[in-house]
């Protein structure tokens, strides 16, 4: 028996990355000289236009406007032809400060305020309360799910393919699709791939058709995985011209899919970009991809989903839930008091452990939060392997 799933990407020029790179630009920025500031920064872009809103407490003095012009020229909107103009775009800044009722508690938790624990990683509260997830499974070597690892790897090409001028005629907007079949044993064949590109007005589908195929798809798409069957559709409407900002309006937080795991693992609904890492939307679900690696990698299960749920002004998690889809070595319930033991998941620990003050957050704004092999970012580091092993032997002796 088979079943299919299918997961999206979309490249940087997407209106809703623009603005997602455009709000860690500002963070990244504000960081770089404030690593203590509190960002919570939005952006919303249409036709000439961006505004860029939201609440930063900070020292830093910065240039909302350079960041956002050369943020927008980087992705490759630097001529009027292209339906977007970094120089010549409007752009509108109504930033203001964080709201003292919010910084009560993220400034001392409930706990520090209590007296009864004093330790400084105590003090810093949950930035919100919600739920979040963290995934991994071993279908991918990056431990990613198949179907959002290679959209993510499609659209990556396809800017590449763009920024280097192998296929002049792309424009920066795109998406991408793939469709994966499986089987009882996991991941069996390629049965869809789909790629919608931005592009000049004077090619012919014909020829975008032949040139993705040659240059994209056969360069990021395991060949074993493809077979006659394999049904691939470029630009099925026929024509991709106005695209970007004057194709549709952008909004950060809005491909919170795109940026986690396709799918194919639950979401709290949290969006990432722009929020400094006391913002447990952000950091807890870092580091709950970070546990579930860990213990994916460590064989203790071959998926693992994590929730977390934090409280406003608290800083001990309310909640653990691992689920591991039958696929454990042992009981979910002692997974969980296997990261007990392993992983402190109060916010100024997991701010500690990864080391997320500093302005590493425009790299993640586009083609993924989780399993880049180019990047190296720390929740993506196995170093708790070897630990979880030990609690795993010492949990089965028992």
């Amino acid at each position: 028996m088979t079943k299919l799933f299918t997961s999206e990407s979309v490249t940087e020029g997407h209106p809703d990355k623009i603005c997602d790179q455009i709000s860690d630009a500002v963070l990244d920025e504000v960081l770089k000289q404030d690593p203590y500031a509190r960002v919570a920064c939005e952006t919303s872009i249409t036709t000439g236009l961006v505004l860029v809103m939201g609440e930063i407490s900070t020292n830093a003095n910065i240039d909302v406007q350079k960041i956002v012009r050369k943020t927008i020229n980087d992705i490759g909107y630097n001529r009027g032809k292209f339906g977007f103009d970094a120089e010549n775009c409007g752009i509108l800044n109504t930033i203001h400060k964080q709201s003292q009722d919010i910084a009560l508690g993220v400034d001392n938790s409930l706990e520090y305020k209590s007296g009864q624990i004093k330790e400084e990683i105590e003090k810093i509260g949950a930035g919100d309360q919600g739920i979040m997830f963290g995934y991994a499974c071993d279908e991918t070597p990056e431990l990613m799910p198949l179907p959002i690892s290679l959209a993510h790897k499609l659209a990556q090409k396809l800017s590449e393919v763009r920024k280097t001028k192998k296929i002049p005629y792309l424009r920066p907007d795109g998406k991408t699709q793939v469709t994966v079949e499986y089987d009882e044993n996991g991941p069996k064949r390629i049965h869809t791939v789909l790629i919608s590109t931005q592009h000049s007005e004077n090619v012919d589908n014909d020829t975008i058709k032949k040139d993705l195929l040659e240059n994209v798809v056969k360069a990021v798409i395991p060949n074993h995985m493809i077979d006659s069957d394999t049904c691939y559709l470029i630009n099925p409407t026929g024509r991709f011209v106005i695209g970007g900002p004057s194709g549709d309006s952008g909004l950060t937080g809005r491909k919170i899919i795109v940026d986690t795991y396709g799918g194919y693992s639950r979401h709290g609904g949290g969006a990432f970009s722009g929020k400094d890492p006391t913002k447990v939307d952000r950091s807890a679900s870092y580091a709950a991809r970070w546990v579930a690696k860990n213990i994916v990698a460590a064989k203790i299960a071959k998926k693992c989903e994590i929730q977390l749920s934090y409280a406003i002004g608290i800083a001990s998690p309310i909640s653990i839930f691992v689920d591991t889809f039958n696929t454990g070595v042992i009981a979910d319930e002692k997974i969980v008091e296997i990261i007990k033991e392993n992983f402190d998941l109060r916010p100024g620990a997991i701010i500690k452990e990864l080391d997320l003050r500093k302005p590493i957050y425009k790299k993640t704004a586009a083609y993924g939060h989780f399993g880049k092999e180019d990047i190296e970012f720390s929740w993506e580091k196995l170093n708790k392997v070897e630990d979880l092993k030990k609690s795993l032997k010492n949990k089965m002796s028992i």
